[in-house]
């Protein structure tokens, strides 16, 4: 599918502040940025920085007073991989896992997957294979978190969110996250542009690596699980923010779009009514 995406950060700045922007379309072999462009209302030093994961990060320094604004445009094209069901009843041995999988095994700041073991275990351990657990944590995030705006904030943490029983996006995706890498399995956070969205903005999910490959879900269940252009992957969001800021600065607003791009017709996969559909975004 083709998508053309959109956001734009307005900022009030109130004293130096230097700016981390993480809204540039993810460059993988499962996305190919047709066009993209980004702009900013006053004459600054825009510089790209590419992390080992892959984030591209766009930096720069606004130096006196005055209003900021980003504005980040792209047309993509997006590349999903359909898995056969039956490899997704594998289960993946630990001792097999390669060194840069590993981290995506262990605790994180937002997913504290080390204090949600027991409840794992006797939630899902008794599932068969790696991806029926997955879809399992899903099924029980759904119908167990309320999605609930205003319920959480940038410290909520999975646990935190276990404990409340509501959360957006972002929460679903640190549980989500937290039980799989409880119940042995590399988990990271996803963030990007969702098509129809209500109401629009960027949208929080996960992966899980399952037999070698990195496999999409969504306990939200809030877009079809081939409607997002992907920004970046990371540990949990605190990897994957939007912007991050030092200095003294005030957020106007953020304005997010996602859409179709003219004569395309989108043809949605919702993996949660299709057990046996297992997705890549490569």
């Amino acid at each position: 599918m083709t998508f053309k995406v959109f956001s734009e950060l307005s900022y009030q700045v109130y004293m130096p502040s230097t700016f981390l922007f993480n809204i540039e379309a993810a460059q993988t072999n499962g996305q190919t940025i047709i066009e993209e462009q980004l702009t900013t209302n006053i004459a600054c030093e825009l510089e790209t920085l590419i992390s080992p994961s892959g984030t591209r990060f766009i930096r720069t320094t606004i130096n006196e007073p005055q209003n900021f604004k980003v504005t980040y445009t792209a047309t993509v094209t997006t590349h999903h991989q359909l898995i056969d069901e039956h490899v997704t009843n594998s289960v993946t041995a630990l001792s097999n896992i390669q060194a840069d999988i590993l981290p995506y095994l262990f605790p994180s700041r937002y997913c504290q997957s080390d204090k949600l073991q027991r409840f794992a275990s006797q939630m899902f351990g008794n599932l068969v294979g790696d991806y029926a657990k997955v879809v399992g944590i899903c099924d029980w995030i759904y119908h167990n978190i309320e999605y609930l705006l205003g319920s959480s904030n940038s410290y909520t943490s999975a646990v935190d969110t276990m404990s409340e029983r509501a959360g957006v996006c972002r929460d679903f995706a640190h549980l989500g996250i937290a039980l799989c890498r409880a119940s042995g399995i590399p988990a990271r956070y996803f963030t990007g542009y969702a098509y129809q969205l209500q109401p629009a903005d960027f949208h929080a999910c996960f992966e899980a690596y399952i037999n070698g490959t990195w496999l999409f879900f969504d306990a939200t269940r809030m877009i079809p699980s081939n409607g997002l252009v992907k920004i970046a992957n990371g540990l949990d969001a605190a990897d994957t923010a939007v912007t991050n800021i030092f200095g003294n600065t005030y957020c106007n607003y953020i304005t997010v779009g996602c859409h179709l791009v003219d004569g395309k017709t989108f043809k949605p996969l919702n993996a949660w009514e299709n057990k046996d559909l297992a997705l890549s975004y490569g």
